[in-house]
């Protein structure tokens, strides 16, 4: 080898581990010996790499050793890092990103492979009811007996019939064994009449303050079911049951599918709503684990972590215990059962949502996580909600002060000036609905322009110096990156409607709020979120630049490969 290029390359290592070892800490403080150990395992190269690193927002390759970036700068820099054993990439020109984070997923891989799905889970597409009513009739005939026939991903603005489901549409399911349509928003189910025969439920049962049995205007029932109203029918009726090991297969192929579909979408971190812990584990045994995941665990594994004495942060960069799982403070944007200040807009009963939890409850739960070390996250759609949220984690914050909590909240969608300041003041993590604005524009109308000048404020909550991430509470929103990121620029739903075009933010504003913000939020901002020497070597390989294209095409752009610590683990 050439002296010079020699001298040059030892420089350019010396300064990728010197930058290393400033930025990441000491987590990496060996980065050095690890960096002039051997040639680099991966070099990609020409292309438009958006580091998401102010140090260096732009670059034209970078090299990979040992699952980590090790360099980062020009295609004729890195050159001097090839070795015998080096994979070249030549990117010819495409777009390079960090890897995408999604902070608020349910990750239901088990019901995109055994539910009925009544609904399209990834696109916008408009189905009938009489489709409804076919496949849940075919489930039927698969599974005699007296059980539920459940459906899954039920849109009620996407019906090509242009009216909502309702209890007469399931009773020519069947009026001899319950039947439900769970929205795709999580919060409302559509029942038949064995249903709510079986819960006791009649028009004359009243409402709660925590949820509806809806009615017709001739005031029957009909069917439809808001937030914890719901909670008397998952005590009635027979489920068909799997045994213990088949529940234990169709986690692990669940946990497996859903893995997959995250990286074709270019997703290399997910918060995982709950789920099986274990079966995740086994398919990381099994190699098929291609995503990194911040497990959100529910109440009876926080209870084991609490008796265990584990706190937020335990595991590795692979899996590792996170924030709680959402813990439910209202009701649901895309239902319309989110707790607003005002009659929701056009209302003739008042009606302001479902507040689900009590002041006092809200705050003792909050208190109880924050001592036990476990990062608080509480599930907060509309104003009243998030108030009383922030009400609940500065009271915990007075009782146990502690400077770096991020306490959460999912979703967090109305706001005000009073309530971004209190957030601000807090240093709240708030992960935001991000393919809403594309896919769920057919809604808002729901709302109108005042209040949606006000939702999904990312551009409010940046301004205000609120790291903000994404949240695309997959169900509920489809977790397509590109197509939150399209929102997010854009504010121009899928119907070519515009709202709230007030919150818009930049391309490169979207894209770190989609990685760098989201490894913010689960603490691991020092190893992943960017392309800097001694993170981990998480990005996405994107056909066109998203900056630099039509913006009302961002979402069609072609995930060309996402790779994971240096790994492919999707290529097109």
């Amino acid at each position: 080898m050439d002296s010079r290029l020699q001298q040059n390359r030892r420089g350019f290592i010396g300064l990728a581990a010197s930058g290393a070892a400033g930025l990441i800490g000491g987590g990496w403080s060996n980065v050095a010996a690890a960096l002039t150990g051997a040639d680099a395992d991966l070099i990609v190269r020409n292309a438009k790499v958006y580091t998401v690193d102010d140090s260096r927002p732009t670059a034209q390759a970078f090299a990979v050793k040992d699952g980590r970036f090790i360099a980062v700068g020009s295609s004729e820099e890195i050159a001097g890092l090839a070795g015998r054993r080096t994979t070249v990439i030549d990117a010819k020109g495409m777009t390079i990103t960090p890897g995408f984070i999604d902070c608020h997923n349910h990750a239901s891989g088990n019901s995109l492979l055994y539910d009925v799905l009544v609904g399209n889970p990834f696109e916008v597409e408009f189905v009938t009811i009489d489709s409804i009513i076919q496949k849940l009739r075919a489930r039927a005939a698969e599974t005699p007996g007296d059980s539920w026939i459940r459906g899954e991903f039920y849109d009620d603005t996407k019906i090509k019939d242009k009216r909502p489901l309702d209890i007469r549409d399931l009773d020519k399911v069947s009026t001899t064994r319950p039947v439900s349509v769970r929205h795709r928003g999580g919060h409302t189910m559509v029942y038949n009449s064995k249903a709510f025969e079986l819960a006791g439920v009649t028009k004359d049962t009243p409402d709660m303050p925590s949820g509806t049995y809806d009615k017709f205007p001739d005031g029957t029932l009909n069917g439809r079911v808001t937030d914890r109203a719901n909670a008397v029918f998952e005590k009635v009726g027979r489920t068909i049951d799997c045994s213990p090991d088949e529940r234990d297969r169709r986690d692990r192929e669940g946990a497996a599918h859903i893995s997959q579909m995250f990286a074709r979408y270019g997703l290399t971190g997910v918060c995982h709503q709950g789920g099986n812990l274990r079966a995740i584990q086994q398919i990381r045994a099994q190699d098929r684990l291609l995503h990194r995941v911040s497990y959100e665990p529910a109440a009876d594994v926080v209870e084991t972590m609490i008796a265990a004495g584990q706190m937020t942060g335990f595991g590795d960069e692979w899996i590792r215990l996170g924030a709680t799982i959402e813990h439910t403070a209202d009701g649901s944007f895309s239902e319309r059962t989110m707790a607003l200040s005002a009659p929701y807009p056009g209302s003739t009963t008042g009606y302001r949502g479902n507040v689900t939890e009590t002041q006092d409850d809200l705050n003792a739960w909050c208190e109880r996580m924050h001592r036990a070390g476990i990062q608080v996250n509480c599930h907060a759609n509309g104003d009243v909600a998030i108030d009383h949220v922030l009400t609940a984690y500065e009271r915990a914050q007075r009782l146990l002060p502690n400077r770096d909590t991020r306490w959460k909240i999912t979703h967090c969608s109305l706001v005000n000036d009073d309530l971004l300041r209190r957030m601000k003041a807090l240093g709240v993590s708030p992960a935001l609905f991000n393919t809403y604005a594309y896919y769920n524009a057919d809604k808002f109308h729901f709302y109108g322009k005042e209040l949606m000048s006000h939702m999904m404020p990312y551009r409010s909550m940046l301004d205000m110096g609120i790291p903000a991430c994404i949240g695309s509470d997959f169900p509920p929103g489809p977790f397509s990156p590109l197509m939150g990121i399209q929102g997010m620029v854009t504010r121009t739903g899928w119907n070519g409607e515009t709202w709230g075009a007030n919150q818009r933010i930049s391309v490169a504003e979207a894209i770190r709020v989609s990685s760098l913000n989201g490894a913010y939020d689960t603490h691991e901002e020092h190893i992943k979120g960017s392309i800097t020497p001694g993170k981990l070597a998480d990005f996405v390989m994107l056909a066109d630049d998203p900056h630099a294209i039509d913006p009302s095409r961002i979402k069609d752009i072609q995930i060309v490969r996402t790779v994971v610590g240096g790994r492919t683990v999707y290529q097109a």
